[in-house]
């Protein structure tokens, strides 16, 4: 899932530091991509690697079951501490000259704080917050599905969406998913419903078997790619974590 550790902002392509200790090494996969990229052109960054000794990690008896990491996140306490920067690229949502950020059990806010720093003042950073703090990565939570238009999940509200509403954007729930309750999702929600892949306004790639969110999409003017994922779900993402857009055409504006 290239987009777990690849984040393209502009002409920059950012190799994020991870906190699994078992994805330590998998950014070796697109060194040689990553090195073609910098030779056409590309600016090439790659923040501090985390040492990933014990202080980055909560001790595992507090979070033995899901329950339990649920209820912790929601006091503000994760698998991960701030002993030093760590982040996925897939907690961040862009959006011209903004940029989305979820604090997560794979994200810290010393992370976050580093790539406001790297960023800033050509991209603005907005930290939000979900009723369910607990996963991962963003994009099954909230994602930007065209100029100003919004696709949430109805399960995890956004604490900031008045953020949105006052911009004048278009907030959109997203439909239960269709993923039966005894199918295998051994890393992943079945609101992987919402972890699609916008091509460009008019167009997206989504799960052939998802009828409601490919009638939402139609409703909305927006061409379906339907295509059958349903069993790769069970391995842990969808469309948008295998999938890391390096071009894009336009210009870059800023929606908030």
């Amino acid at each position: 899932m290239p987009r777990d550790i690849l984040l393209v902002v502009g002409e920059e392509i950012i190799e994020c530091p991870m906190a699994w200790r078992s994805r330590f090494f998998e950014y070796r996969a697109y060194r040689r991509l990553l090195k073609e990229y910098f030779k056409a052109g590309a600016q090439w960054t790659t923040p501090p690697k985390p040492l990933m000794c014990d202080e980055l990690y909560n001790t595992v008896n507090s979070f033995e079951t899901q329950e339990a990491r649920n209820c912790q996140a929601e006091e503000g306490i994760y698998v991960t501490t701030e002993f030093e920067p760590c982040f996925d690229a897939a907690d961040f949502m862009r959006a011209g000259r903004d940029i989305f950020v979820q604090r997560s059990q794979v994200t810290n806010m010393m992370g976050i704080e580093w790539m406001k720093r790297h960023l800033e003042p050509q991209y603005t950073l907005h930290i939000l917050s979900f009723r369910d703090a607990n996963p991962l990565h963003i994009d099954s939570t909230f994602n930007v599905i065209g100029p100003g238009l919004l696709l949430i999940n109805p399960t995890r509200p956004c604490h900031q969406i008045a953020m949105f509403e006052n911009a004048g954007w278009r907030i959109v729930e997203a439909p239960p998913p269709t993923v039966p309750k005894d199918h295998p999702m051994w890393l992943a929600s079945r609101w992987l419903s919402c972890n699609v892949l916008m091509l460009d306004p008019k167009r997206v790639i989504i799960e052939e078997n998802e009828l409601p969110t490919i009638k939402l999409f139609e409703s909305l003017g927006i061409s379906t790619i339907k295509l059958p994922m349903r069993f790769a779900f069970s391995l842990g993402g969808g469309f948008h974590c295998w999938t890391c857009d390096v071009r894009r055409r336009g210009v870059l504006e800023s929606y908030l």
